[in-house]
This record gives C-alpha cells, structure tokens and sequence, in this order.
C-alpha cells in the first residue's frame, strides 16, 4: 500500500466558452454545445480564421471597471474562476492569517496554503494594447500597470494575494500543458508537506488579431469560416486544425486529512501526475508517440494505478489532421489490451482550444465525468476516421460504471511537453 499523502479536489470554478461557472459549462458539455462563434473585429475577412471560442459571459460584467483597468482578461478570468472554486470548497471569508472554513472554529495559517496558476501566453492584451498607446499617444499615455499586467505569473500572483497564500505563488509556463503541469506540481506541494491546501489551475486570453494570424499561417487552426461552431472536430475525417478558445479553471487540492477535517465535500482524488519530453521539435510532437505515452505511463506509476484501473481518457485532441490518432495510439502503447475497456472524449470540440488552461478546464471536466458517471461526447464527429479503433464517445453522453474508476486527462504543448493527470473517483 502507498504511504503517499492522498490529495483530493473540494472545489471547482470555471469560466468558459460555454458559460460563466462550472454547472453552466457543464450542462453545455451533455448537450453537445459547441461555444464557437464568428468574430465581429474590424477588418477580420482579412484574417485566414475568423472565429473563436470566446467566453460566454465577458469579466466586465462580473468585475468592477476599475479592477478591470489593472488586469489583462487573463488574470480577470482567473480570479473570476478561483472565486467560485474558493466558494465551491466551502471556503467563505477570509481573514488575516489566511481563511476560515464552514467547519466551526476552523481556521488555518495563510502559510499553509499555496498557489499554482498557469497560463501559456500571459498578458497578450495589455502587451500588445501598451504598444498601441504608445506609438498612437507617445511613451507617457502607456500604463504604470503594464508589466504586471503583461507578466505569465500576473495570474498566480493575484490569486495569491486575493486568498493571502503565502505558502508558495508559482506559475508555470509550458504551452498548452501548462496548467495540467499546475495541477501535478499542486498534488506535489501537499504531498511534500509544503501546503495543506493549493489553488491550481490556469488562464488564457489571446484571442487578438495577432495571434489569430500567428497561428493561421502556419495552418494549424481550422478554416471553416462558413461554419465555425462545426470546425472543432476531433477524430472526424474531415478536421482540418484546431480552434483557439479562452477561458480559466481552477480547482482547490488539499490533504484528505485537511479536507475531513474542516467538514469538505470531495469531488474526486488528484491522484498523480506523469511528465515527458519529447526533445523533437519546437512546434511538432514525436510522431513516434513515445513521449505521450511515457507521460501517461508515469500518471499511472504515481498514483499507484494500472491501466485496468482506468476507464475514461480526457483527450488533448484539438481536431489537427495527425494529433488525434496519434494520441490514441500513444494511449494504447501505454494502457495495452486495457484500451479497449475505455472510453474517450475531445471536449476541445466544443471549448475551442484553451492553450494554457486547457489542461485544468480539461481537468475539471474529468472530475465532473467521474463524480457524475457520464462522458460528455465528441461534438461534429460525423465521418469517424478510419484509423480511429478506440471507443470515442460521439452523438450522446455515455454513462460510465458505478464504483471504483480512475481516468487520466491528457495534455501535451508546443515544445515537446507532454503531461497525463490522473484522478479517481471519490467513493
């Protein structure tokens, strides 16, 4: 038997393409709604893509104006989704030292409780938008908030500050695995005794003409300009590339014993977390699979599972022509005979590609499938791929057993990252 720490999930908070909270995003997911939509910039039929996944409810109508001034949209968002992840935990008011639970007269040292917020990009927005000012307005019009605002730890820093978390405020930066990264270096934190409590996840906000372009020439987004809410098609013969979505998610880990002691519900297990490399190439993963499959195989050695114990991969699968077959075979050289017991979902179809905080929304989702029993499908799938011979769940929701259960969430980014969460059922 393991001797590791047990971390578990008492809170979660999302906004998304879908919808502004977690049981929005949730219930858009079982209907197989897609949140892609057709931008309405100034000169977009001038841009290669013109749509993308964007939030379904805007920070300004959450946030006071005068916080907005000093936050890039991704840090809005982030402190939008970890205020209903810290109310989800049942974590009400805040006090000197840190916070104070439902629990009656439980209360805990800020310095137990750490912060892991991700994102791929960071400030795109303001970066950009200071640059405007200046060549428009001259040097003194850009604002004092720039650097802060710009800063891929700007997220991670507020958060930390707004929940007094002094335990740790760490931000990593690695792509589009950048918050599934968060959410293992949390596990890791409580595990080591550095924390009893972490709030992890992560942030992205570059939906910007720039990027846009950045992506659409070297042709990894889809062009169905026609029909956007129908371009995210993972495993379908005719995807054509991913879309670009925004959007955070956040989750707060802490001890089992932490949990149970202040009278938390929990959601689900974090149960561990694998790492690779591919050491390949800047933009492209290994054909080979070899790394994604390592990471997957690691996820299972650090939490104690076999592959028999899983029955559900979130998939990273963002709809590109290769990555979504590559990906299968990569899970079953990693789970062997076992991958044919499971299913498998690419909820990018409906959430646009979330870059940095694809790994924790992706996340969420996984622990919803668990707690709830029931796979939310691949949206558009139409015309399944020939090469495809796992069991991908398309069409309608999918209920899976009852019991003990284990799945994994995938996510792998540019660089060669590549990282498999896993998590367990709470029985």
């Amino acid at each position: 038997m393991s001797n590791k720490t047990t971390v578990v999930v008492t809170g979660l908070g999302a906004t998304t393409p879908l919808g502004g909270d977690v049981p929005s995003t949730w219930s858009a997911l079982l209907a197989g709604r897609s949140g892609v939509r057709k931008l309405d910039w100034e000169g977009v039929e001038e841009l290669p893509v013109r749509f993308a996944a964007q939030l379904a409810v805007d920070p300004s109508e959450v946030m006071p104006k005068q916080a907005l001034r000093r936050l890039d949209r991704c840090q809005a968002i982030a402190l939008i989704a970890a205020k209903e992840a810290w109310l989800h935990a049942g974590l009400k008011n805040r006090t000197k030292k840190g916070y104070e639970a439902d629990a009656e007269g439980f209360e805990m040292d800020g310095e137990r409780l750490g912060v892991v917020l991700s994102t791929g990009i960071g400030g795109l927005h303001s970066a950009l938008g200071s640059y405007a000012t200046w060549l428009e307005k001259g040097w003194t019009r850009v604002s004092p908030f720039t650097v802060p605002m710009l800063m891929p730890n700007g997220a991670s820093g507020h958060v930390g500050i707004e929940y007094g978390a002094t335990a740790g405020s760490h931000a990593l930066v690695s792509a589009c695995a950048s918050s599934a990264e968060a959410v293992g270096y949390a596990i890791d934190m409580i595990r080591t005794g550095r924390a009893d409590m972490v709030i992890c996840g992560g942030t992205e906000a570059c939906i910007h003409p720039l990027q846009m372009a950045s992506f659409g020439v070297m042709r990894a987004m889809s062009t169905r300009n026609d029909e956007p809410e129908r371009a995210s098609r993972p495993y379908d013969k005719n995807r054509d590339g991913f879309v670009l979505g925004e959007g955070a998610a956040v989750m707060i880990l802490e001890s089992e014993e932490h949990a149970r002691k202040r009278g938390a519900t929990i959601h689900a297990i974090a149960a561990g977390c694998g790492y690779s490399g591919d050491a390949y190439d800047i933009v492209l993963p290994d054909p080979s699979g070899a790394g994604q499959a390592k990471a997957m195989r690691r996820a299972l050695e650090n939490a104690d599972l076999t592959p028999e114990d899983i029955v559900h991969v979130n998939a990273h699968a963002t709809s590109t022509p290769s990555g979504d077959v590559a990906e299968l075979n990569s899970i079953k050289a990693a789970l062997g005979d076992a991958a044919k017991n499971i299913t498998v979902t690419g909820t990018k179809s409906m959430t646009g590609h979330i870059l940095g905080g694809a790994g924790a929304l992706e996340s969420v989702i996984t622990i919803l499938t668990l707690r709830e029993g029931i796979v939310p499908p691949t949206a558009n799938l139409e015309d399944i791929d020939d090469e495809v011979d796992l069991d991908i769940v398309h069409g309608e929701p999918r209920k899976i057993p009852d019991g003990p259960a284990a799945a994994l969430n995938n996510s792998f980014g540019f660089g060669g990252h590549n990282v498999s969460v896993a998590f367990k059922r709470a029985l």
